[in-house]
């Protein structure tokens, strides 16, 4: 009887093995997180790192009457671009990657780089090439060089603020949606429908008690960047503390926009993953976001992630006043107000 019970079917082992397999190919979260997603990164990694001769160094020239010669002189490389900068942005320019060398017209002229940067170093040695050249010297020069050590312009005091945004963004996406899919995968949802909670009330809790752990979220990056790398911290307390809380809110509505339907926790982590993990690329928290085209910098520039880094290295950095990142303020609440209402009106107990 039992070996007929089995016949036409196949061992315990490899059935389990089928199904499994057939779960995993109806999931297409995880087929475009295995297939796909690898493809995706090593695209926009190329298009921000382009090897070989491809890579052009972006040199910042101070716009201004005299400068004209020098700026068509650069201009003619092919393995330079040239940008024009006021006197009042230069400094935030190198600090924040948008070009890696500065260069003042003179005889000889001067080099503003940042020497502990690889690429400011790279950028120097081709402006001076180049320069060299366009003069027709045969004996070398030796140019000025006005070297940035100056805290605030180094690599690591560029990256904490945007290790901080990173943090507030995982932390409000991760917590907020998972936690909404367990309780609906609890059954706790369909408990709650049938007491007086609005749903106003029920999305807006978890956001509201994710504020109770943002202190020391932020703080302790800060003071650790502070106390180990003496990371200037210019701006006010206050500055900071409301770019912290506006950015919670905001990664705390898109959290719970991302959990507001979601059945599983493999549709919520590749939904989060859909948003979260092209941000970690485009918008600036290991290397600078001018990396890429200028095509895709609207787009790039309109990010919640690339807004919340961007406020929050010029209040940390630059000791900017709320007023002057108001447009970063602006995009954080559009990115607050929309994800809510939308997850408000989707939102489902069951």
């Amino acid at each position: 009887m039992s070996t007929g019970a089995h016949r036409g079917t196949h061992p315990p082992l490899i059935e389990l093995m089928l199904a499994r397999l057939r779960e995993f190919v109806r999931e297409p979260e995880a087929l475009f997180w295995m297939f796909l997603f690898p493809i995706v990164l090593s695209v926009a990694m190329a298009i921000a790192f382009p090897s070989g001769a491809g890579q052009a160094v972006r040199v910042g020239v101070i716009a201004g009457p005299h400068t004209d010669a020098l700026r068509k002189t650069l201009a003619g490389s092919k393995d330079i671009v040239v940008r024009e900068l006021s006197p009042d942005d230069q400094m935030r320019a190198l600090r924040n990657g948008d070009v890696h060398v500065i260069v003042t017209g003179g005889n000889p002229p001067t080099y503003r780089f940042d020497p502990t940067r690889e690429e400011s170093k790279l950028a120097q040695l081709v402006v001076d090439d180049v320069l060299k050249r366009a003069a027709g010297r045969t004996e070398p020069w030796q140019a000025h060089e006005d070297l940035i050590q100056v805290p605030g312009s180094r690599y690591v005091d560029w990256l904490i603020p945007g290790i901080i945004s990173l943090g507030i963004m995982n932390n409000g996406l991760w917590s907020i949606g998972f936690m909404t899919v367990q309780a609906r995968l609890r059954k706790l949802l369909k408990r709650l429908a049938a007491s007086p909670m609005q749903k106003r009330d029920f999305l807006m809790a978890p956001i509201i008690a994710r504020l109770a752990f943002l202190g020391p979220e932020v703080a302790v990056p800060l003071v650790f960047g502070w106390f180990a790398f003496s990371m200037p911290i210019r701006g006010g307390i206050v500055s900071i503390a409301i770019v912290s809380i506006v950015g919670a809110l905001m990664w705390g509505a898109v959290g719970m926009l991302m959990g507001s339907r979601a059945r599983t926790f493999e549709a919520a982590s590749g939904l989060m993953n859909l948003i979260s993990v092209p941000m970690w690329v485009l918008s600036g928290v290991f290397f600078s976001s001018s990396n890429f085209p200028d095509v895709v910098q609207p787009f790039i520039q309109a990010l919640p992630l690339t807004a919340l880094i961007d406020a929050m290295r010029g209040v940390i950095l630059e000791g900017s006043t709320l007023v002057s990142i108001w447009h970063e303020l602006a995009i954080m609440a559009a990115w607050t107000v929309v994800p809510f209402a939308v997850a408000l009106k989707i939102f489902r107990w069951r």
